[in-house]
C-alpha cells in the first residue's frame, strides 16, 4: 500500500515540463476527471494519498529540524561540555582564542577605565583615590578574563556539537529517501497550489532579504555572529569578501532558476513577479 502511495505521490514530481504551461495541462485534467464515471472513488482515493502525504512530510520535517537540535544540546551540555570543561580547566589554556577576543576584551577594559576617570573630573565618584581605581580596574579584567575563557571554550563545545548535529542531519537525509521524495512531492504541491500573487510576493521577499540592497548589512551581522560562534577571529577582509560575492552569486543562482524552470511552470507568475517588481 505505502509503495502503491509512494508511486501516486511522486506522479506529479517526475512530469517532464512541456512547451505547455503546468496550469493549462492541469485545468484539462481536472475537467476530464470530472467526466470520468469513476471520479468519486478516486477522489476518495486521491484524499488518502494526500492525507498519507502531508503527516509523512509534516513528520519527516520535524525530524530534520528537532532531532539535530535536540542532540545538539544533548551532546553539548553533557557529552562535550564536560569534556571541554575539564581539559579546559586542567591544561589552564590561554584565555584568548583569536586576536578578535582580544581586541575585544581591551576594548572593553579600555572604555571602562576612561568612564572611570570621566566620573572622576566630575566628581560623581567619592573615593577617587589611587588605589581603589586600581583595585576597581583589576576586577574588571579578572571579570572580562573569566567572560572571554568562558566564550573560547563554548565556541570549542560549539564546534563538536554542531559537528556531530550535522553529522545526524546528513544521516536523516541519506536514510530517508522514501521521506525526501514524499516531503520534495508535498512542497511542489504546496508551492503549485499558491496564487499567482502569492509566489510573486514570495519572490520578491526572498529576494530583498538575501540579494536586496540593503541585505550586505544583514550578511555582515549573520557572518560575524557565525565566526564568533565557532570562535573563528572576524577578519573585516574576509566579511566583506562574503559579502561581495556570495549575494551576487546567489541572485545569478535565482534569476536562472526563473528563467529557465519557473518561466516554464508557471509564466503568469513570472509576469506577476515583473509587474510588481517594476
Amino acid at each position: 500500500m505505502k509503495y502503491w502511495n509512494l508511486k501516486k505521490i511522486n506522479k506529479s514530481t517526475l512530469e517532464k515540463i512541456g512547451p505547455i504551461p503546468r496550469s493549462i495541462t492541469k485545468t484539462f485534467e481536472r475537467f476530464k476527471k470530472e467526466l470520468d464515471p469513476n471520479a468519486e472513488a478516486e477522489a476518495i482515493e486521491e484524499f488518502k494519498v494526500s492525507r498519507y502525504q502531508t503527516v509523512t512530510s509534516i513528520k519527516y520535517l520535524l525530524l530534520l529540524i528537532v532531532g539535530p537540535i535536540l542532540l545538539n544540546q544533548l551532546s553539548k551540555n553533557f557529552v562535550f561540555g564536560p569534556f571541554v570543561d575539564y581539559v579546559w580547566n586542567q591544561k589552564q589554556l590561554n584565555i584568548f582564542l583569536n586576536s578578535s577576543q582580544e581586541e575585544r576584551a581591551f576594548e572593553e577594559l579600555q572604555k571602562f577605565e576612561e568612564k572611570l576617570y570621566f566620573e572622576k573630573l566630575i566628581g560623581t565618584k567619592v573615593d577617587t583615590t589611587y588605589d581603589v581605581t586600581e583595585t576597581q580596574i583589576k576586577n574588571k579584567a579578572m571579570e572580562l578574563a573569566e567572560e572571554y575563557s568562558s566564550e573560547s571554550s563554548n565556541a570549542i563545545k560549539n564546534i563538536l556539537s554542531d559537528s556531530f548535529a550535522l553529522s545526524a542531519f546528513i544521516a536523516f537525509i541519506i536514510t530517508g529517501k522514501r521521506q525526501i521524495s514524499i516531503l520534495n512531492s508535498f512542497v511542489n504541491e504546496l508551492i503549485y497550489g499558491l496564487s499567482d500573487t502569492a509566489k510573486a510576493f514570495l519572490i520578491i521577499l526572498f529576494t530583498d532579504i538575501f540579494v536586496g540592497f540593503h541585505s550586505s548589512h544583514g550578511w555582515e551581522v549573520v557572518i560575524e555572529a557565525i565566526l564568533r560562534h565557532f570562535g573563528f577571529p572576524e577578519s573585516r577582509d574576509f566579511i566583506f569578501l562574503f559579502i561581495s560575492t556570495f549575494p551576487v552569486m546567489l541572485d545569478t543562482v535565482f534569476k536562472y532558476w526563473i528563467f529557465r524552470y519557473l518561466n516554464r511552470v508557471s509564466p503568469s507568475a513570472v509576469a506577476t513577479y515583473r509587474n510588481m517588481n517594476e
